[in-house]
C-alpha cells in the first residue's frame, strides 16, 4: 500500500456527470488499494452535502470552493499571460500549498492526475504522474470554434491551441497518459508524436448492479404516453446542441406518426436554451433524484450528439437498464457494441426518425435489443475490467518498488 495524491477538477461524488462518473470510479478503486490524499474543487453548491462521505474514504482531504463566475474572471488573465484559460480557471494558492505539504509530509509515490488542468499542481514535485487526460480536450475546443462565430471562434480557436501546448508538456512527463477510447488516444498520438510511448486507452465502465431494472420501480410518466428520453448534464454544450437538434428536426416527424410521443430531457441545471425547449411535447425535468426511472420505463431511449467526444456513459448506462438505445454514429462507434441487435445507430436526423419509429413499431424487438445490450454491458463494461489497465501501472508499489518519474 502506497501513499497516492489524486487531483481532480470537480469533486468525484456523486457520480451524477459524465467526468464524475469516472472519477468517482478510479477514486475507488484507488483507495481501495492505497492510501490517496485527494485535492479538488466543488464548483456546485449542492456537492457541499457529499464532502463527508469524501472525507470518509480519504486519507487526506482538500476541497477548494470555486465559483465559476469569479473563476471566468480570473481565467482571462490567461489571454495576455498566453495560457490555456482552463489552467486559470482552476488555478488556487490553497490547493497548490496543501499538495506541497502533503507531499513533504505523506511520503507521496505517487501523482494521479484527472484532467490536463489538475496536472498544474503536480508538476515540479519529482512524482512519477499518471495522467487521465480523459478526452483530448484541445480538441474540443477547436472543434467548438467550428460551430461558433467569432469571437467566439477565435477564443476557443485560441483555447484550443493553448491547450494543446500544456497537453503535450503534461504528457511529455508522465509515466503515463490514459485517453478513454482508442480514438482519442490515436488523436492525441498524432498531435503529440513524442508522447505516443506513452499513451494508451483505457474505458469507462458502468455499475450495472445500480443500473438494473426493477419491475418494481414505478414509472414517472403519464398513463398513455410514449416516452422517448435524454440524460445528461444539461449545461454542457454538447448535450444542449444535441436536443435542440433533435426537438427542431426529429420531433416533430416523429409526433406526425405518433401523437403521444414525448420527449423528457433528464438531467441537472439546463441551460435558458433547454429550458425554452419545454412545451407541447417536450418535458424537461431539470435534476431528479434517481435517473434509473426515467430509463428504466422509457420506450426509446437517444443520444443524438454531434460533437461527442469519448464513451458516452448516458448510452452505457440506458444499455445496462436494457433499453434500446439510438444514438449518432460518431457518438456510438467507441462502443463494442452489435450495431442493430445491441444498439441501434444514426448517421443524420432522417434515420433518427426512420431507426425511433421502427422501435416503436415493433416493441418485441425494441425489448430484444434492450435486453441484448444489458448482455454487452454486463460482459464487457464492469468498472474493474476497465480500470485493471489502470491498477498494472501502479502495480510496483504495491511490493515497494517506484515508479519511473
Amino acid at each position: 500500500m502506497a501513499n497516492l495524491l489524486y487531483l481532480v477538477h470537480r469533486l468525484p461524488y456523486p457520480p451524477n456527470k459524465g467526468d464524475k462518473v469516472r472519477s468517482y470510479h478510479l477514486l475507488r478503486h484507488l483507495v481501495a488499494r492505497h492510501r490517496v490524499f485527494l485535492g479538488t474543487f466543488v464548483d456546485d453548491p449542492e456537492d457541499e452535502a457529499h464532502v463527508a462521505t469524501l472525507r470518509a474514504l480519504c486519507a487526506g482531504l482538500h476541497v477548494v470552493r470555486l465559483d465559476p463566475r469569479r473563476a471566468r474572471l480570473a481565467s482571462v488573465s490567461g489571454l495576455w499571460h498566453r495560457q490555456a484559460l482552463t489552467l486559470r480557471y482552476y488555478r488556487d494558492a490553497g490547493l497548490a500549498r496543501w499538495v506541497a505539504q502533503t507531499v513533504a509530509e505523506q511520503r507521496i509515490a505517487a501523482a494521479v492526475v484527472f484532467s490536463s488542468s489538475m496536472a498544474q499542481y503536480a508538476q515540479g514535485l519529482g512524482l512519477p504522474m499518471l495522467v487521465d487526460f480523459v478526452d483530448v480536450d484541445s480538441a474540443k475546443w477547436t472543434e467548438y470554434a467550428d460551430h461558433h462565430r467569432w469571437p467566439m471562434s477565435w477564443l476557443y480557436r485560441r483555447e484550443g491551441e493553448q491547450l494543446l501546448a500544456y497537453e503535450r508538456s503534461v504528457a511529455a512527463r508522465a509515466a503515463r497518459a490514459f485517453f478513454v477510447t482508442e480514438k482519442e488516444t490515436a488523436l492525441f498520438r498524432r498531435l503529440a508524436p513524442e508522447s505516443a510511448h506513452t499513451c494508451e486507452a483505457l474505458g469507462n465502465g458502468v455499475d450495472a448492479d445500480y443500473f438494473s431494472p426493477d419491475p418494481a420501480r414505478a414509472s414517472p410518466y403519464a398513463p398513455g404516453e410514449l416516452p422517448v428520453v435524454f440524460t445528461g448534464a444539461m449545461d454542457y454544450w454538447p448535450n444542449i446542441d444535441a436536443v435542440a437538434w433533435f426537438v427542431a428536426e426529429m420531433l416533430p416527424a416523429l409526433r406526425a406518426q405518433w401523437p403521444t410521443l414525448r420527449l423528457h430531457i433528464v438531467g441537472r441545471n439546463p441551460a435558458a436554451a433547454v429550458r425554452a425547449l419545454a412545451g407541447d411535447g417536450v418535458d424537461v425535468t431539470g435534476t431528479v433524484p434517481d435517473v434509473r426511472p426515467y430509463l428504466q420505463h422509457a420506450a426509446v431511449v437517444v443520444a443524438p450528439l454531434r460533437l461527442a467526444r469519448g464513451i458516452q456513459n448516458k448510452i452505457l448506462e440506458a444499455m445496462a437498464m436494457g433499453r434500446p438505445v439510438v444514438a449518432a454514429q460518431d457518438c456510438a462507434e467507441p462502443i463494442a457494441a452489435q450495431r442493430g441487435t445491441e444498439l441501434v445507430t444514426a448517421a443524420d436526423a432522417q434515420a433518427f426518425v426512420h431507426e425511433v419509429s421502427a422501435l416503436l413499431h415493433e416493441p418485441a424487438r425494441a425489448a430484444a435489443i434492450g435486453a441484448a445490450g444489458r448482455r454487452r454491458v454486463q460482459q464487457d463494461y464492469s468498472w474493474e475490467a476497465q480500470l485493471s489497465a489502470f491498477e498494472h501501472h501502479l502495480a510496483p508499489l504495491r511490493t515497494g518498488q517506484p515508479l519511473a518519474a
